[in-house]
C-alpha cells in the first residue's frame, strides 16, 4: 500500500493506493462524512476488488487530512474529488477503466461527479437517501434520489435493511442489494462483499473476477 498526497482547490487530499502489478481496472472510494477510509465496509470491498484484479484507491477528503471532522460543503467535496480523479488518472491509474464510489457522503460525491470523472460505474455503500429529520421540522426531508437518478453509468447500492436514511429503489441501471443491518453495514460484511463481487462482472466483464 502506498499513500500519496494530491493537491486540490481546497487543500491536499490523500489517496491510499492498493495496486497489484498489473490491475485490469481501478476502484476509487471515498469515506463517509464523519468517518475515514478504515471503515469496515470500505476495507471489505477493497479486499473483494483486489481479489478481482482491480486496484483500489481510498481517498481522504481535504477536510479530513486537515484534521477536521465536520465535512466541507458539497461543492468543495465535489471539486476536491474531481481533482483527485484527474491526478490519479494521469499517473497511478493511467490507462485503466475507473469505477468510483464510497460510503454515505462519499457515495453522494461519486454520484454527483460520475459524468465529470468519466466513471465506468458507481458503487454506493449506505447511500443516505433521506437526510435525518430534525425534531422541530414541519416538513418531510427532501429525498436525494435525484443524485442517483442522474448517474449515467451502472450503479450498485448496498443498503442496510434498517438504515434510518431509507432504502433507495432499484432502477434500469441501478441494482440495490439489501443486507442485514443499519447504516454502518457492519452486521453482515460477508453479504456486502458478495453483493459487490456479483456486480463487478456486469460492469467490467468476468475475465479475471474470482471468488
Amino acid at each position: 500500500m502506498r499513500v500519496v498526497e494530491i493537491e486540490t482547490p481546497h487543500g491536499p487530499a490523500r489517496a491510499h493506493l492498493h495496486l497489484s502489478v498489473a490491475p485490469r481496472a481501478a476502484l476509487v472510494l471515498g469515506h463517509g462524512a464523519n468517518g475515514g477510509v478504515a471503515a469496515r465496509d470500505l476495507v471489505a470491498v477493497t479486499e473483494v476488488a483486489l481479489a478481482a484484479g482491480i486496484g483500489v484507491a481510498l481517498v481522504e477528503q481535504p477536510y479530513r487530512v486537515a484534521g477536521r471532522r465536520s465535512p466541507a460543503p458539497a461543492r468543495q467535496l465535489d471539486a476536491a474529488w474531481t481533482a483527485v480523479l484527474v491526478a490519479l488518472r494521469a499517473e497511478a491509474l493511467a490507462g485503466l477503466p475507473v469505477l468510483t464510489g464510497g460510503r454515505s457522503s462519499g457515495a453522494r460525491v461519486a454520484c454527483r461527479t460520475a459524468a465529470a470523472t468519466g466513471a465506468a460505474g458507481v458503487l454506493c455503500l449506505a447511500f443516505p437517501l433521506l437526510p435525518p429529520a430534525r425534531r422541530a421540522a414541519t416538513k418531510v426531508p427532501e429525498s436525494r434520489l435525484s443524485e442517483l437518478e442522474a448517474v449515467p453509468v451502472p450503479v450498485l447500492v448496498v443498503q442496510g435493511e434498517r438504515d434510518p436514511f431509507g432504502l433507495p429503489p432499484a432502477g434500469p441501471a441501478r441494482t440495490v442489494a439489501r443486507v442485514a443491518g443499519d447504516h454502518s453495514l457492519r452486521t453482515d460484511l460477508g453479504a456486502v462483499s458478495a453483493a459487490v463481487r456479483d456486480w463487478l462482472p456486469g460492469v467490467l466483464g468476468p475475465a479475471e473476477v474470482t471468488r
